[in-house]
């Protein structure tokens, strides 16, 4: 680390926690602690109760899973940034960087890291964010420079044409969900998510729920 950037963080930058894997956020929490410019302010599982922390709390940046407990996370950043643009936002999610990295940047987050990455890269995350610089894996950061120039085309996957409502949706077909649990999880009609499944259907050229469902399955099995 530079020390233009180590001069940029606050010596106590206040960083909140929001997964719903108890195990993940004491990692989070042991790796974060042994940074002597860094502390964990608190924990949420879900968006209402983040919601809340970050008002009680105000931290300096939140570390946000996508998929959390009756609630999703992209919802949060968009909340975040619409409420408390001061509070940064960092995404760490097991799903793949291709799809979701560039929706979490648009929703308002400044980084994103994934799971499976080395623990190392979300330290290194934290404090590229409190420097106020947007982090990407190199691999990703790559390719959104090669889109960017437009050196290169290459073929989009019909997957990345759905709104970040469908993709949540698609998701959790993928995970086995049916209509009526996913209205439960989203506070939605089962209708609005019967009408989302037939534009899924549509942009992804299925004739059918079954292959849908299947289609899904199998993106999931590879993405997340």
């Amino acid at each position: 680390m530079s020390m233009t950037e180590h001069n940029t963080i606050d010596k106590t930058a206040r960083i909140l926690i929001v997964d719903d894997h108890p195990t993940v956020c004491e990692g989070l929490s042991h790796r974060i602690a042994a940074q002597p410019e860094l502390t964990v302010c608190g924990q949420a599982a879900d968006v209402g109760e983040a919601l809340q922390k970050i008002d009680e709390l105000d931290p300096d940046l939140a570390i946000v899973d996508i998929a959390l407990h009756s609630s999703d996370g992209l919802d949060l950043v968009k909340a975040i940034k619409a409420r408390r643009k001061r509070v940064r936002a960092l995404v760490h999610s097991m799903y793949d960087e291709e799809i979701y990295a560039d929706r979490c940047l648009h929703a308002g987050a400044m980084g994103y890291v994934n799971k499976g990455a080395d623990p190392d890269e979300v330290i290194k995350a934290i404090r590229v964010i409190l420097a106020g610089q947007v982090y990407l894996s190199p691999t990703m950061t790559s390719q959104v420079l090669t889109r960017t120039i437009g050196r290169v085309e290459t073929e989009t996957d019909p997957v990345e044409m759905l709104t970040d409502r469908q993709l949540e949706i698609f998701r959790l077909i993928g995970n086995g969900y049916s209509a009526q649990q996913i209205a439960k999880r989203l506070h939605i009609s089962v209708h609005t998510v019967e009408t989302h499944r037939e534009n899924i259907k549509r942009k992804l050229n299925v004739e059918t729920v079954s292959q849908l469902a299947r289609r899904a399955v199998l993106w999931a099995a590879e993405n997340c």
